[in-house]
C-alpha cells in the first residue's frame, strides 16, 4: 500500500496520520479504497473451520497496481468497527493442464484469475461487513441448519449427460437456494459435490449450450457462487467434500475456495504428484451448541469396491476412523452426528432391480474397527449426498440411524423400491426397523428440539418449500410421520 502522510491542526497540536489510516478510519469507512469496491466482489460468505472458527471468505477480481503486492487486491473488512485488510489465500493463476478424470481431449487446463482472500473472525465478533456487505455469523445455539448436497448441473461425456442448467426445473439448484434461504437458517450444511461442469456441452444440444466447463472459477461460479448468492448471504456454511472436488476432477477449486484449512501449494491439486496427500483430509468436529457436534469426513477418494487391509487407501481410512472415534469419545456430548458425502449405511439405487449396498469401500474399513455396529460408539447419525435421493434409516440392530439429502440439483437416481424386499440391507447385519424416501429435487431442515437428550428434528423439503416428511431423532432412533415411498 502506497503510504501517503498528511497533517492536521487539533487545539494547538501538529497531528500526522497516514492515508491508508484516513482510508480505514475515515467518514467513508472503505468507501475510498479501490479493492473494497462492491463491484469488484464475485462472492463473499462465512464458512466454520476445523477448530470451530469462522472464517469470512472473499473472492475478488479486483487488480491492483503492478507496484503493489497480491494482498493489495484484497478488500477492507470490518470486524465490530475495527477495520484491516482480509488476507491473500490465494493469487490468480493458471495451473497447467494435469490428468483429469476425462480423457485429455476433452480436458483442458483451470483458469483462476480471481484472488480469495480469508479473514479469521473472533468469537465475540457481532458485526462483520466486507464491501458494504454485511455476512452471516455463526450463533452459539444454532436452531435451524439446512442440509443438502449433489447441487451442480451435470455435463459429462463419459455418461452421454447433458444437463439443461438454463432451465430451473432440470436444474433447480438456484430454486433450492432460495427456498432454504427463505426459511432463515443459521448455519448450512453442504455434503459435498458442488462442481458437475466436466465436459463442453455438445453445439447441438440447447439445453446446456454455451456452459462453461472444466474445473476453472467460470465454472464454480455458475455451479456455485452464482446460484447460492441468497443462501451465502444468510448463514455461514460447513463444507464437506465430495467426490466430484477429488484432484481430478474440481480439486483446485475446492482447495482455493472451500477448503477449511489454510491455502498449500502442495495441496492445491495442481500438480498430480500431490494428490496421494491432498486427497485425503483428517476429521474434525464442528459444536451446534450444546449437546450436539457434527464430525466432518472427507471421502473425496472412497473407491467403488471393498478394501483390503494391505490397500493403502484401508490404512488411511482406518486412522481416521480411528480419529472419528477420538473425537467422538472425548466429546462427552448426547448427540455425536456423522457427516461425510458417500453414504455408508444407506443404499445406492438401480433402475429395475435390487439397490445395491452404498459404500462397500468404507464399510470393509469401519467393520475391521466396530464388527457390524460399524461407527464408534457414541455416533448416533449420520448425514449424506452423493446418492441422489431422500433417504432415512433406522435399524432394529442398533447401527447409526442415516440420513441421505442428495437432491440439490444434480440429475435425480431412480427411486428405491417400495417396499423393499425382505432381507434387502445397506450392509451386512444391519436390519431395517424404519424407511422413509424419495426421488424429487429438495433439501432437509434440521431444528433443535427442546433438550439436548430429545435430539433434533429432520424436515425434507422439495425443491418449491413443499414439507414431505417430519423424523425425529433421539439417540440411535429416526422415526418420520411417514413411511416408504414419499410422494411429493
Amino acid at each position: 500500500m502506497n503510504i501517503q502522510q498528511r497533517t492536521f491542526q487539533w487545539g494547538g497540536l501538529s497531528l500526522v496520520a497516514t492515508a491508508s489510516l484516513l482510508a480505514l478510519h475515515g467518514c467513508g469507512g472503505s468507501d475510498g479504497d479501490a479493492a473494497s469496491k462492491a463491484s469488484n466482489i464475485q462472492a463473499a460468505w462465512v464458512m466454520v473451520g476445523t477448530k470451530n472458527e469462522a472464517i469470512a471468505r472473499v473472492i475478488t477480481n479486483y487488480v491492483p497496481e503492478a507496484s503493489a503486492g497480491p494482498q493489495e487486491a484484497c478488500p477492507l473488512i470490518t470486524v465490530d468497527g475495527g477495520v484491516s485488510r482480509m488476507s491473500l489465500r490465494s493469487a490468480p493463476s493458471n495451473p497447467g493442464l494435469r490428468p483429469t478424470a476425462s480423457d485429455p481431449t476433452d480436458s483442458k487446463p483451470s483458469a483462476f484469475p480471481v484472488t480469495v482472500c480469508e479473514q479469521a473472525l473472533p468469537a465475540t465478533a457481532l458485526q462483520v461487513n466486507v464491501a458494504g456487505q454485511n455476512l452471516p455469523l455463526p450463533k452459539a445455539q444454532p436452531q435451524r441448519i439446512v442440509v443438502f448436497g449433489d447441487s451442480g448441473c451435470r455435463l459429462k461425456k463419459v455418461d452421454n449427460a447433458w444437463q439443461a442448467c438454463g432451465d430451473s426445473a432440470a436444474w433447480p439448484f438456484e430454486k433450492v437456494a432460495n427456498a432454504a434461504a427463505a426459511l432463515k437458517p443459521d448455519l448450512v450444511l453442504h455434503v459435498g459435490d458442488y462442481h458437475y461442469r466436466e465436459n463442453a456441452c455438445p453445439s447441438d444440444i440447447a439445453g446446456c449450450k454455451g456452459s462453461p466447463w472444466g474445473y476453472g472459477w467460470d465454472t464454480w461460479q455458475a455451479d456455485l457462487f452464482k446460484p447460492a448468492a441468497k443462501l451465502l448471504a444468510a448463514a455461514p456454511w460447513v463444507m464437506v467434500r465430495g467426490n466430484h472436488e477429488e484432484c481430478a476432477r474440481g480439486g483446485q477449486g475446492w482447495f482455493r475456495f472451500l477448503d477449511p484449512q489454510p491455502f498449500s501449494a502442495a495441496r492445491s491439486c495442481d500438480l498430480a504428484s500431490n494428490d496421494a496427500t491432498a486427497n485425503y483430509s483428517d476429521p474434525y468436529a464442528v459444536k451446534l451448541g450444546s449437546g450436539t457436534q457434527v464430525i466432518v469426513f472427507d471421502s473425496a477418494k472412497n473407491p467403488k469396491t471393498a478394501l483390503k487391509p494391505e490397500d493403502t487407501q484401508f490404512a488411511i481410512y482406518q486412522k481416521q476412523f480411528r480419529q472419528v472415534a477420538d473425537i467422538a469419545a472425548k466429546s462427552g456430548l448426547v448427540n455425536n452426528f456423522f457427516t461425510n458425502h458417500h453414504p455408508i449405511l444407506a443404499f445406492a439405487p438401480i433402475a429395475g432391480a435390487k439397490p445395491a449396498q452404498a459404500n462397500p469401500a468404507m464399510t470393509s474399513v469401519m467393520s475391521s474397527l466396530n464388527a457390524q455396529a460399524y461407527y464408534p460408539p457414541g455416533v448416533n447419525l449420520a448425514l449424506h449426498g452423493h446418492v441422489h435421493d431422500f433417504q432415512a434409516i433406522s435399524f432394529k440392530t442398533g447401527q447409526t440411524a442415516t440420513i441421505v439429502s442428495g437432491t440439490a440439483g444434480d440429475n435425480l437416481d431412480v427411486a428405491l423400491p417400495d417396499p423393499l424386499a425382505p432381507g434387502t440391507e445397506p450392509a451386512p447385519g444391519a436390519v431395517i426397523d424404519k424407511i422413509s424416501h424419495h426421488a424429487s429435487f429438495g433439501f432437509l431442515l434440521m431444528e433443535r428440539r427442546a433438550q439436548p437428550s430429545t435430539g433434533w428434528s429432520f424436515k425434507a423439503y422439495t425443491a418449491d418449500g413443499k414439507l414431505l416428511a417430519t423424523c425425529l431423532q433421539q439417540g440411535y432412533s429416526l422415526g418420520c410421520d411417514k413411511a416408504g415411498f414419499l410422494t411429493p
